[in-house]
């Protein structure tokens, strides 16, 4: 796995925060990509002083296992994983090799598997995928903060 880091003064609202790694999809890629959403937010919490929900956290690093697993099974070689805070939301972004655009399969209680693409579609404001020159990209977006009492003792938290 190759992880850079870019922008670490960078603050929030005037230059996006990123990081980005690549994974060949051998066991164990998945875990290091949630750890490395986990280790993103909490750098924008703690060291950019950047509010940032349990829940984003927690959505972020749900998202992330799911583009990448989604990218280490159904395409043929290594995935990309950016990550870009800006404007109070993560961009989570998937490259892959194959170019077949995914579709939510219809609802279907009985189905085992294959609920990946749904529950992304569900927990975040916004979704897409383009068809690159070669594979294609996903894009998901999460809010980082949202309106409850956490988000506020978080951000008092950052402030100390």
């Amino acid at each position: 796995m190759d992880e850079a880091a870019r922008n670490d003064s960078a603050l929030l609202d005037e230059e996006p925060i990123t990081v980005s790694a690549a994974y060949e999809c051998h066991p164990g890629d998945i875990a290091r990509a949630r750890g490395v959403a986990r280790a993103f937010l909490a750098r924008l919490r703690f060291v950019h002083g950047v509010p940032v929900s349990t829940r984003a956290m927690e959505i972020v690093q749900l998202v992330v296992s799911e583009l990448v697993t989604n990218a280490c099974k159904y395409a043929p070689g290594p995935c990309l994983l950016d990550l870009e805070a800006s404007g109070g939301r993560v961009g989570v972004t998937v490259w892959d090799s194959d170019p077949t655009l995914p579709v939510a399969a219809a609802a279907e209680p009985g189905r085992v598997g294959r609920h990946g693409l749904e529950i992304v579609m569900a927990v975040c404001q916004g979704f897409e995928v383009r068809r690159e020159p070669v594979g294609k990209r996903s894009t998901a977006v999460v809010m980082l903060a949202d309106d409850s009492a956490e988000t506020s003792a978080v951000r008092e938290t950052a402030e100390r």
